[in-house]
Formats: structure tokens, sequence, C-alpha cells
């Protein structure tokens, strides 16, 4: 049995694909669960998004517009929850995440901003990263951004600095790159706890608890 698992992150630049040229073109964050490849080559997509305020229903959806339009798309089904709206469709043009799926990268997240995109995810002992990274080499605009091992001292550096807690850090971390900070918000608190396996409120109460510690140390 291997023991080690590395998490893995990779940004990614210049891809042709749907998401990545919706996000451009419409500069709108998109947050995507990891695609399911079919036997035919395409692909399922889940994904979410913010909403605007000047976008308050389907119809006036710039991203849905773009991606209705987009040939590759195919049953394109829409809907709100909250503050975000959460699509599913049909992509016929494969990300190039398979690609390392394929050497054995196994995606936990991608994000779309402004073209780019970061994929995070793990692997399993350092033979098959070894496969992951030739295969990355091989796919235009992907380079490695972070590797770690899981539950390393380098993924709890942040709370050994600023004395929050490793779950705290974690709450922080993952709000930050889901843009739960960001004005206007692009996610909703239950929508972090979900993407910790946690309740909503734990990661409030984690959140407002590192909040205190840090503005603490900030203004003494």
């Amino acid at each position: 049995m291997i023991e080690e698992c590395l998490v893995v992150e990779f940004t990614v630049t210049g891809d042709d694909c749907p998401l990545a040229e919706a996000s451009r073109e419409t500069s709108i964050h998109v947050d995507c669960q990891p695609p399911q490849l079919r036997y035919d080559g395409n692909a399922l997509l889940r994904f979410s998004a913010g909403v605007p305020p000047s976008f308050d229903d389907v119809e006036s959806d710039p991203l849905a517009e773009f991606l209705d339009a987009d040939d590759r798309i195919r049953y394109l089904h829409v809907s709100t929850t909250d503050d975000r709206r959460n699509y599913r469709c049909l992509s016929k043009h494969p990300c190039i995440v398979h690609e390392l799926t394929n050497a054995g990268f196994m995606a936990e997240s991608l994000r779309y901003r402004d073209g780019g995109a970061t994929f995070t995810g793990a692997v399993v002992g350092h033979d098959v990263l070894r496969g992951v990274l030739e295969a990355a080499g091989e796919a235009v605009g992907v380079t490695l951004s972070r590797v770690h091992p899981l539950g390393s001292e380098d993924e709890d550096a942040v709370a050994r600095t600023w004395d929050v807690t490793p779950a705290q850090e974690r709450a922080l971390r993952t709000a930050l790159e889901m843009d739960y900070f960001g004005v206007p918000r692009q996610a909703t608190a239950s929508e972090v706890a979900d993407e910790l396996a946690i309740s909503k409120s734990a990661f409030l109460e984690r959140v407002h608890r590192a909040e205190r510690t840090l503005f603490s140390q900030l203004f003494e």
C-alpha cells in the first residue's frame, strides 16, 4: 500500500475549452466540479457562478447566453440557489484535465477566471506524480504551481504564523479561493461549507473565530 498522497495544483493558460472561453468573454468566475467523461468522448459538466446584481433572471445571464450559443455545448440547464447560479450541460470538447486524469491526477476542483484556470486535486505516490507531470508537460499552457503531501507542515504554515487553527486556516483558504469574500460575493457560506465537507454553522464559526484572532493581532 502506498501511504503518501500528494496535493497538486496546476495553472492553465490558453485553454480553448468552453468554460475557459466563457469566463474570459463574460468576466464571470466559474467553479466547476470534476467533469465526467463519457465513452463517446463527450463530457458532462456541473459548475456554478455568482449572480451579479444586474442579472436577476436567467434570460439576462451572460454566461448562459454565451454557452448556449457555443456549438460545443448541449442540453444546458440553469437553476438559481440563493445568490448563486448552477449549470449542468454536456460538452463536446473535453477539457485538458482529462489528459491529467488519464495519467493519475484525481481532480477535486476546477476554477476558471478570465480565461485561465486552476486545477486542484491529488495524486498517490511520486511515480504517479511523475506521470502526471509528463502529461502536463505535453499539454500546452499547463504549469505545476504547487505540490505538497496531504496534511503536511506546508499546509499548516499560515496557521502557525497567525496563530489560527489548521481547520480555521483551511476554512479561510477555501473561502478565499471560492471568492466568498469578494464584492459581490461569488460563493455562499453553504457552498464553501460543502467544499469543506462541514456544516454551514461550523464554517461560519471557524471563519468568525479566525477573523477575531487575525484582527486582534493586526490591531493590537
